[in-house]
């Protein structure tokens, strides 16, 4: 029997089968030997145990298309990350790290802004101007009004999306109105620092629009840690078109002479916000390697 592992806790895996409903697996010990570890997303084989229990056990992975290590979750077509609009003021650089994060692994983005009940039209267009002109769209929702709802359901049908996002930024109320299977807990914003507390504990699989979200815990911060500082341009998809034109092979955008990078930012067109985050990051790369 096939089915597709909705959630995993403590060494239980919870596999939803197509008619017939979810199972309580755990994995079979040849994955242990194999250090082979089954992902919430992954597509499985079962053998049941106690149909009337809903008991079974794991007994193959089938092939994956993908699998994120941040979240740790496999077989996702694209990410929505949910960031809120105000309180909390967006992390620019917490959501950039991100970005860089599924551009490395191939995942589209797409990028919510919550709470938009809170600012003016004006502040939204900065936003939107910033990544709109990296390629990424937009969405503005308010999970307070229930805006922007129906724009985010058209772009889940038929994928399997991964939700993330700082905690407080209203990502639970968002999704309980996408779905109405699962309700799930919400969190207060702390007056003091303007931050949630963490609502999600785990990552989980939920059926919408004839595809599924994962929901995963939410975070703080994000260190990349695992290439190299010359790769780095490569996740800003908005130098592409200049960084081949740049005077120098290798050109790195940060001190060098005739830059097309630098350029396109002096002339308004790359965002500077992007590029000093790119520049805080590269350093960051940059001091990592000589420890």
């Amino acid at each position: 029997m096939q089915g597709k592992i909705i959630k995993g806790i403590a060494g239980f895996y919870y596999v939803h089968v197509v008619e017939s409903g979810l199972y309580e697996c755990k994995a079979k010990g040849i994955f242990r030997n194999q250090s082979r570890k089954p992902l919430v997303g992954d597509d499985v084989e079962i053998v049941v145990l106690d149909e009337e229990a809903k008991l079974g056990n794991i007994t193959a992975i089938l092939p994956r298309r993908n699998a994120l290590i941040r979240p740790a979750v496999a077989n996702v077509s694209q990410a929505l990350v949910i960031f809120a609009a105000a309180k909390p003021k967006p992390n620019l650089n917490l959501l950039d790290r991100f970005l860089i994060m599924m551009e490395r692994q191939q995942v589209p983005a797409l990028i919510c802004f919550n709470k938009v009940d809170l600012v003016n039209p004006g502040e939204l267009e900065v936003l939107q101007g910033i990544y709109e002109a990296c390629g990424y769209e937009i969405l503005f929702t308010s999970a307070l009004q229930e805006r922007g709802i129906p724009e985010i359901k058209k772009r889940l049908g038929g994928k399997t999306t991964v939700v993330a996002g700082p905690s407080g930024v209203g990502k639970s109320s968002l999704i309980n109105l996408l779905q109405s299977q699962y309700q799930m807990e919400t969190g207060a914003i702390s007056e003091k620092i303007e931050r949630g507390r963490h609502t999600t504990r785990h990552s989980q699989l939920f059926a919408v629009e004839d595809g599924y979200i994962f929901d995963t815990p939410g975070f703080s911060s994000l260190y990349l840690t695992d290439f190299e500082k010359e790769e780095l341009q490569n996740y800003f998809p908005e130098f592409g078109k200049y960084q081949d034109n740049c005077r120098f092979q290798g050109c790195q955008h940060l001190r060098e002479p005739g830059c097309q990078v630098k350029e396109a930012l002096e002339e308004g067109i790359i965002s500077r916000s992007r590029y000093d985050n790119y520049v805080i990051l590269y350093n960051e790369l940059k001091q990592r390697r000589k420890y």
